[in-house]
This record gives structure tokens, C-alpha cells and sequence, in this order.
């Protein structure tokens, strides 16, 4: 079996040139040492929120890794890890004020490069649409976790059963996502409500046809020839790379608590993706999730609290530590479970 550090080659590799290039980043911008310095600290830091808030998000990847052929785990650990650190680390901020502001997207990108506060301003006045999208869509990915009938495993047994039971009632995670959007809603001025009422609307259809997609290109690949099994391959490679998406929203704006510049946050929380990308293949080559019985709870319960806290931040700020912190408690509470689950049943 592969040591840990093996999985962690890349990864520290690619820590070295970010932060080298944090550091000359800071020397071009400000022209000293110190600078370089604060660059490559905000870098590290940046890491840092990445991997914690994000933690969550490979046990989930990894969980559905191990229903993908080998080709589209492949594929997702290379096409998806692009994707993860170019498309939502830089192309996704460029069009936030590409839409936001009207501009070109060559514009948006003069902007993040000269003018920052600027576009720092515009990213944050995008926040509630965002917020409002990412939050139903982790909502739905949660609560179809916990209604699923075929989950036979439960870890806070009277919550997560009652969960369950709720489940039969067709279309129930759907109102459940609806009767949120109405107690945000009336809480929140009246010039925001259109604002969230669509972006949510948006966050729920985009999650029912992937989930569609999905079940269509699985049913394909199950009916069809050994090769047409790729179909059901890019099914859950599409539905992960949302997920990765809607994850991606609290920490890239996140990141402009610390900073402005678009580049030393596409490099901080791009070192961070690498770490989550090499922590999703340790899990599903080492069987983590089958050896961690409740750990996959634990995953899904800090989805499902950090979809409501996204909902929150429509109505009030919340720091992105306190999001951190809730996700690791639940996963760390998770573990600890699983591990005195073992101890009490060695046999298994």
C-alpha cells in the first residue's frame, strides 16, 4: 500500500511554486521584502481555508469515486482538478463581475489586475445570488443523503431515522429546500427577495438535471455495452464537478477577506484544491470510507449545515472560521465515533 507522503508529492510540489510565486507576486506589486512576505503568508492561509472548508467535499468525492469506472476516476482526478483551481479559482470570479458590472471579460480581467478594491467590491455585492444558489444546491445533495431509503446505517439514530421516514413522502427534500427559501424570505428586505428567490430556484433545477443527467447516463451505461459504461462515468464526473462548484463559492469569496488581488487567490486556494484532489485518491485506494464507518455521516451533516449558513449569509455576515470550524466538528466527531465503533466491534 502507498505511503501517505506518496499521495502528498504533488501536492508539496506544487505548494513550493505557489508560494514562490505568491512571494514574487508580492515583489512585483509592492516592490519589497515585506511584501513578498505578506503574499506568501496570505498564500499559505488561503491553503489553509481551502483544506478545512473543504475537507468535506472529498469524502463526498470520494464516496462517488467508487461507483466510477477507473477511466473516469482518472479523469476526474486530472480534467477535474483544471477545472477546480481555472475554472472556479479564476474564470468563475472573472465572470461574477463580467455579469455584475457589464464589462468585457478582457475588462474584468484589466479590473482584478489594476484596480482590486474595485473588483473585490463587485464580487461581494454578487454574494446573496451565490449564496442563494450554492446554498440550495448543497441542501438538496445533503438531504437526498439522508432520505435515501436504501441508507441502512445511521449515525445520530433518531435524527437521521426520522430523516428517513420523511423520505418516502415524494418530493420531500424539494419542499423541505422551499420551506427554507420562505423563512429566509421573510426575514429579508424587499428589494432582495427576487434576487434569492430566483438564484435558489436556479440552485434547485441545476441539481434535478444533474441528478437526471446522471440517472440517464448511468441507466445507458448499465444497458448498454461494456464500453458505453463511459457514459455513466461522465454522469457522476458532471454531477462532482457541480458539487465542486456550488463548495467553491464560500471559499473564493471567502478569500477577499483576505485579499483583493484575483491572482494570489487563485494560487492560495489552487495549492489548497491539489491537497483536497490528493486526499479524495488516499480515501478510495485505502477504503477510508468502508474502515470509518460513520465518516461519510459526518461529511454530509457539514453539508448540510454549511447549505443553511449559506443561506444565513444572505440576511448577516458570518466568518468564514465559524464555517470552518462547524464542517471539521462534525467530521472529526464522525471519526471519533467510528473509531469507538470499531473498538466495541472488532469482529467487523
Amino acid at each position: 500500500m502507498r505511503s501517505t507522503l506518496s499521495y502528498m508529492t504533488w501536492p508539496f510540489i506544487l505548494t513550493g511554486v505557489g508560494l514562490a510565486l505568491a512571494a514574487f507576486l508580492g515583489w512585483e506589486y509592492h516592490g519589497t521584502g515585506s511584501g513578498a512576505l505578506a503574499f506568501l503568508l496570505i498564500a499559505g492561509i488561503l491553503a489553509v481555508l481551502e483544506i478545512s472548508l473543504s475537507f468535506d467535499n472529498a469524502i463526498v468525492n470520494a464516496n462517488k469515486l467508487r461507483e466510477m469506472t477507473p477511466k473516469w476516476q482518472h479523469r476526474f482526478l486530472t480534467w477535474g482538478i483544471v477545472i477546480a483551481v481555472f475554472g472556479m479559482r479564476v474564470i468563475f470570479p472573472l465572470l461574477v463581475v463580467v455579469i455584475a458590472a457589464r464589462l468585457a471579460p478582457w475588462e474584468a480581467l484589466r479590473l482584478a489586475a489594476t484596480q482590486p478594491q474595485e473588483y473585490s467590491r463587485i464580487i461581494h455585492e454578487a454574494h446573496l445570488p451565490i449564496a442563494a444558489f450554492g446554498g440550495a444546491f448543497l441542501m438538496l445533495v445533503a438531504l437526498n443523503y439522508f432520505f435515501d431509503q436504501a441508507k441502512d446505517v445511521d449515525w445520530i439514530k433518531g435524527v437521521e431515522a426520522a430523516l428517513r421516514k420523511l423520505g418516502e413522502i415524494r418530493g420531500m427534500e424539494v419542499g423541505f429546500v422551499l420551506i427554507c427559501m420562505l423563512v429566509i424570505v421573510s426575514q429579508m428586505p424587499a428589494e432582495s427577495e427576487h434576487t434569492f428567490i430566483i438564484a435558489a430556484i436556479w440552485g434547485i433545477i441545476t441539481y434535478l438535471l444533474v441528478d437526471m443527467l446522471g440517472h440517464v447516463l448511468d441507466s445507458w451505461g448499465a444497458s448498454r455495452s461494456h464500453a458505453d459504461m463511459a457514459r455513466g462515468g461522465f454522469g457522476a464526473f458532471l454531477y462532482l464537478e457541480v458539487l465542486d462548484a456550488s463548495f467553491s463559492f464560500d471559499g473564493v469569496i471567502g478569500a477577499f477577506a483576505l485579499t483583493q488581488n484575483l491572482f494570489l487567490i487563485a494560487i492560495g486556494l489552487g495549492i489548497g484544491a491539489f491537497y483536497v484532489r490528493a486526499m479524495t485518491v488516499m480515501m478510495v485506494e485505502r477504503g477510508t470510507l468502508s474502515a470509518f464507518r460513520y465518516l461519510e455521516h459526518g461529511a454530509f451533516w457539514s453539508i448540510l449545515v454549511l447549505s443553511v449558513l449559506m443561506f444565513v449569509q444572505t440576511l448577516r455576515p458570518i466568518p468564514e472560521v465559524v464555517t470552518g470550524l462547524l464542517g471539521a466538528g462534525f467530521i472529526g466527531m464522525a471519526f471519533l465515533s467510528s473509531v469507538a465503533w470499531r473498538r466495541r466491534h472488532p469482529q467487523d
